[in-house]
């Protein structure tokens, strides 16, 4: 185990004790993510329940993910995993909802991330366990690249302060398998299987590169100068969810009103 990987597994062990939980329940999507925060997970000794909940999901998408839950539950005793065919549940969701505009279908994608949270919190209730979040620094802190409410309702986070390019270095350190250190990053939340880079328009060592950048922009090229309004357009439009939910925070003398009603 190298040294990042040590100090996250241990700090996810002792958060655990401090909130004197069993242990942690995971989302697997068969990315690169999920793949190395449920393996920091199990590397901490405590119980750790893998969940596969697929959603219309590309049999590609489907594959990975089982063949990373059949590696851990190999490797590690603590581990478990379950499997919920949220499709049904999804189509019926879908089905229900009063609407076909031109952002129907990014809604029905965030749903998908939702429906997922409800029931990683379910499993997590009736465990003990925290849901850990799988959310990397680019996405977290960069370009807000989640679904509120979605993947990004979580009780800790990991792996948030490393990039994507750490995220695959870190992984490839604790074993986890080929098939997804060597596969586009993809949400999961499309029919289509489109990846990241596909719905963003910039690769995640470009966007890394953006979110460090503070040197003179006349000195960058036409790709960059690219990449750094793609980086700079998802940064304001996401920053509702990497900020704190906003309060209406009344001034004292209205405050003081109230006890005259």
């Amino acid at each position: 185990m190298n040294s990042i990987a040590k100090y996250i597994v241990d700090w996810l062990n002792s958060y655990s004790k401090k909130s004197n939980t069993e242990g942690f329940v995971i989302g697997i999507s068969g990315g690169v993510d999920s793949a190395l925060t449920s393996t920091l997970c199990a590397l901490t000794g405590r119980k750790v329940v893998l969940v596969n909940m697929p959603i219309l999901q590309t049999s590609t998408e489907y594959q990975r993910a089982q063949k990373h839950i059949e590696n851990l539950k190999s490797r590690f005793e603590n581990v478990e995993a379950v499997e919920i065919d949220l499709t049904s549940v999804f189509q019926s969701f879908s089905d229900k909802m009063p609407f076909e505009t031109a952002d129907y279908l990014l809604a029905m994608a965030n749903s998908r991330a939702r429906i997922r949270m409800t029931t990683l919190y379910a499993i997590a209730q009736v465990n003990g366990c925290l849901v850990a979040g799988t959310g990397n620094k680019i996405e977290d802190f960069g370009i807000g690249f989640y679904t509120k409410y979605g993947d990004g309702g979580v009780d800790l986070s990991p792996i948030a302060d490393l990039t994507k390019t750490q995220v695959f270095k870190v992984a490839k350190a604790v074993d986890v398998i080929d098939d997804i250190l060597i596969a586009k990053p993809t949400d999961g939340l499309w029919p289509d299987g489109r990846s990241d880079e596909d719905q963003i328009g910039a690769t995640y060592p470009e966007l890394e590169w953006a979110m460090e950048f503070n040197g003179d922009e006349s000195l960058v090229n036409v790709r960059q100068k690219e990449v750094l309004k793609i980086y700079r357009s998802y940064h304001q439009a996401n920053k509702h969810k990497m900020e704190p939910i906003p309060v209406c925070e009344l001034p004292q003398v209205l405050k003081e009103n109230l006890l005259s009603l």
